[in-house]
């Protein structure tokens, strides 16, 4: 919680100063009380009543307080916010690696459809593209907002040789550059990029890194497939393990988030978690009428509770 007006704490001193001459007095009055020598005479005049009901009024009037204190220093609070539009790059390796079938049916394809379902549920106002990259990168689709077109392109995706994770970010930044229209010059942009290996072509990530930190574009990254993962070359099988490591870096140093998927329900829980975090932003907004509006509930609560028990105000 922040304040924006902090000043305006200073009036729970008082309040504190209240709360501890209230205590004082009630020890005082423990100290000086008046004893009955005839304790059954004492229990015909004044009607038994549980001793905590006294305090009950009190301790309320103070929350009433504190909180009058609070809402003087205008308290906010972080709010999660919808994005009413943004563009949203699916970047997906389409080197030969992801024939792996440690995968069922195998890693290309599990993330295509989880891909298509991660755009399916993204708002309908977000501009959605997608970008292929193996040796070389593909525009499958430009960003738009027409998500089924951008979802079909993807069971057009094939394999090649090779990894350039770096070309995939650049590419997916071009096309970000190249939504311009009205009211989208300032549009929050988010690329998530999902691949298994090591960049084994074109510029390196590091430097894809810096340039989309520089623009204000998040990468979040998956690594997907498991360590044992192999690629069947028809004479022997070929290790293909995920390499972590360099995609984490990616999205570390561009203020995204970083997953591992080693199934396709890992993967389809990534996807969901992502398109469950990008179309959201925080906001800190002012909670000023609502601690007020508690303020006043608890004041006219020990109010009641007060006429209730002893026939007075407080």
């Amino acid at each position: 919680m922040t304040f924006l007006f902090p000043w305006g704490l200073l009036v729970l001193i008082p309040v504190a100063v209240l709360a501890v001459a209230y205590v004082v007095m009630l020890r005082r009055r423990q100290r000086y009380a008046v004893r009955f020598a005839a304790l059954p005479l004492l229990d015909s005049v004044v009607p038994e009543q549980p001793r905590w009901r006294r305090h009950v009024p009190a301790a309320l009037l103070v929350v009433a307080l504190a909180l009058t204190g609070l809402a003087v220093a205008r308290p906010e609070l972080p709010v999660r916010v919808p994005y009413e539009r943004a563009t949203i790059m699916v970047a997906i390796d389409t080197s030969a690696s992801m024939r792996a079938r440690d995968v069922e049916p195998d890693r290309l394809t599990a993330a295509l459809d989880a891909a298509g379902e991660f755009i399916e549920q993204l708002p309908d106002t977000f501009n959605v593209g997608v970008v292929t990259f193996a040796g070389t990168t593909t525009v499958m689709h430009p960003p738009d907002t027409d998500h089924e077109a951008a979802r079909g392109t993807l069971q057009m995706a094939t394999t090649e040789s090779r990894t350039a994770i770096g070309e995939g970010v650049l590419t997916s930044l071009d096309q970000i550059r190249g939504v311009v229209g009205p009211g989208q010059e300032d549009l929050p942009a988010h690329i998530v990029l999902l691949s298994d290996g090591s960049n084994t072509s074109g510029r390196p990530p590091a430097l894809a890194a810096q340039v989309a930190a520089a623009a204000g574009v998040p990468v979040s990254t998956i690594a997907y497939g498991s360590e044992s993962g192999t690629l069947n070359s028809g004479v022997y099988a070929i290790p293909v393990p995920v390499d972590a490591a360099v995609l984490a870096d990616l999205s570390e140093a561009t203020g995204g988030r970083s997953y591992e998927a080693a199934s396709s329900d890992e993967l389809q829980d990534v996807y969901e978690e992502i398109g469950s975090s990008i179309g959201w932003r925080t906001e800190q907004r002012e909670v000023t009428p609502f601690v007020a509006g508690i303020a006043l509930l608890v004041g006219l609560v020990a109010a009641a509770f007060s006429l209730r028990w002893f026939s007075r105000m407080i």
